[in-house]
């Protein structure tokens, strides 16, 4: 069910996702340090501002239930962090659990190694081209994406970093039925699509058993 978005904020998001107050804390701190980094690094969108609770927070948080028993995330390009520092705030006390993050502009890492020291949550950044740091990094139970790139090219990022058993995990707005026919003449791949809990036209490509033909 796709979440109301009028006046959406930090209790709504308590209520949807069931978090705890110092996860709440944490959240509060990211969002004080997004909106005082956008004012030098164009982050995220300008006109997505004022409803960050939704628009960055929840449609990174949704991931978590299609993969909840998933120990290692990699997010790739990662920007400002969505979806995979929200990802690693929600985990943030399970210690066997991590999230790396894949960002190749050095100053939103540099934002997120800030948001990292600050909220006390462990990440791993890697700097630099996904096509190169992947490589050093090993396999991951969950690949996940934002806004990053077509199907067909996500796959080819992602290839490297899944295991037999690892999920893909890419959120997509309402090209993603043609992005996945488009990636089939390249790739061979179970999948299904969730419906978007924080964008009626929005949808989460999950992908598995991935195959180059």
């Amino acid at each position: 069910m796709t979440i109301r978005s009028a006046g959406y904020g930090r209790e709504q998001f308590a209520r949807d996702f069931g978090v705890s107050r110092e996860t709440l804390d944490r959240l509060d701190l990211y969002h004080a340090l997004l909106l005082q980094w956008q004012k030098a690094v164009n982050l995220v969108a300008p006109s997505t501002l004022g409803d960050i609770w939704l628009r960055h927070f929840a449609d990174s948080a949704q991931l978590l239930a299609l993969a909840t028993d998933a120990k290692r995330w990699a997010d790739l390009g990662s920007g400002a962090g969505f979806p995979g520092m929200v990802i690693a705030i929600l985990m943030a006390n399970q210690e066997d659990r991590s999230v790396h993050l894949f960002e190749s502009n050095g100053r939103k890492c540099a934002f997120l190694a800030e948001v990292a020291r600050k909220t006390a949550v462990r990440v791993r950044i890697h700097e630099g081209r996904i096509e190169a740091t992947a490589a050093r990094a090993g396999q991951f139970d969950v690949v996940c994406a934002r806004a990053l790139a077509p199907l067909s090219d996500l796959l080819a990022l992602a290839e490297p970093l899944l295991g037999e058993e690892s999920l893909a995990l890419f959120l997509k707005g309402r090209e993603a039925a043609e992005e996945i026919r488009q990636a089939g003449a390249v790739w061979s791949f179970r999948w299904k699509t969730h419906a978007s809990r924080t964008d009626s036209h929005g949808q989460i490509v999950e992908i598995g058993h991935l195959i180059r033909k």
